[in-house]
């Protein structure tokens, strides 16, 4: 049982660190610019080729530092080589020894700086090539460095465009809702005033500058524009009724027999158009001719 619960608290851990680790990756992910990361590792490359050519010139340091000194030694031994001549000119042997011994010395210590310089030069060499190798390599990923993020700026920029154009974007996307709650306000703003405009004519709401209406003046301007309606209404039957013989007029030039009945029938239609005109332009102005009794029918005529 021990082993069983000590397993699943570690299957437990196992998916949180799983868990942790793919939300961490997709923030970063998100946040991660291309272009950044490019800057960042051209950066380093840098760093990198700074750090061999430091290196190239410390090595070279060191092997002109061995070649002075077995520069010095070589005039040392020659030195020595010199004295231990002079003593044997002049019959010192013990000295002409000691001078040779200590060029031995000397020779020994020059033949370690050959060694060491020998290797120097090899290494100098060697960091040299990689060094060249390495500024090629930093050169083309500038190069190819410039090349991505002049794509990828082009890619935005296009992907942008395209956002803006469908809508898409949240720049526009803003902008869109201010366009709609604008709209939405100065629909909400007129039908406001086209109701204040209503109840104004109605009489419900007062004109606050003009003062209080009466009713009975707002009684009296409807009759009155009922009226006004009412006279253009007989107006225009007028019309119609004084151009109906005209029509049955023209027909009767196609058909002689029935010209007389067509004469008849326009002489009755005049008369009654004279009759009715001045019926109609009796009405008294501003009452509407629902309002007036009902004439009384012809008897003869019923």
């Amino acid at each position: 049982m021990l082993m069983k619960g000590t397993a699943a608290r570690m299957g437990v851990m196992k998916r949180v660190q799983l868990v942790f680790k793919a939300k961490a990756n997709k923030a970063l992910d998100k946040m991660e610019d291309p272009r950044e990361t490019l800057d960042y590792s051209y950066q380093r490359q840098l760093e990198l080729l700074t750090k061999v050519r430091r290196g190239v010139a410390d090595v070279a340091t060191s092997r002109k530092r061995v070649e002075l000194q077995m520069n010095q030694l070589q005039q040392q031994a020659n030195k020595l080589e010199d004295q231990a001549r002079k003593a044997l000119g002049m019959g010192r042997e013990d000295l002409a020894r000691a001078a040779l011994e200590r060029k031995a010395s000397a020779q020994a210590q020059l033949n370690d700086l050959q060694v060491q310089y020998a290797q120097l030069q090899a290494e100098e060499e060697k960091l040299t090539v990689a060094s060249q190798r390495l500024q090629a390599k930093v050169d083309a990923f500038r190069t190819r460095k410039e090349t991505i993020k002049a794509t990828y700026t082009a890619a935005e920029a296009q992907t942008r465009i395209n956002e803006a154009f469908t809508g898409i974007s949240e720049e526009m996307g803003d902008v869109g809702m201010a366009i709609q709650r604008a709209e939405d306000k100065t629909a909400q703003m007129q039908a406001r005033a086209g109701a204040i405009d209503e109840l104004m004519a109605s009489g419900a709401l007062d004109d606050a500058v003009g003062g209080q209406r009466d009713d009975i003046q707002n009684e009296l301007d409807m009759m009155s524009a009922g009226s006004d309606v009412e006279r253009e209404l007989s107006r225009l039957k007028g019309e119609i009724t004084a151009g109906a013989p005209k029509q049955l007029e023209g027909g009767a030039n196609g058909n002689s027999q029935a010209a007389p009945q067509a004469a008849q029938g326009q002489g009755q239609g005049q008369g009654q158009a004279t009759q009715a005109q001045p019926t109609q332009q009796a009405q008294p102005a501003g009452i509407p001719a629902s309002d007036l009794p009902a004439e009384p029918q012809d008897r003869e005529g019923s």
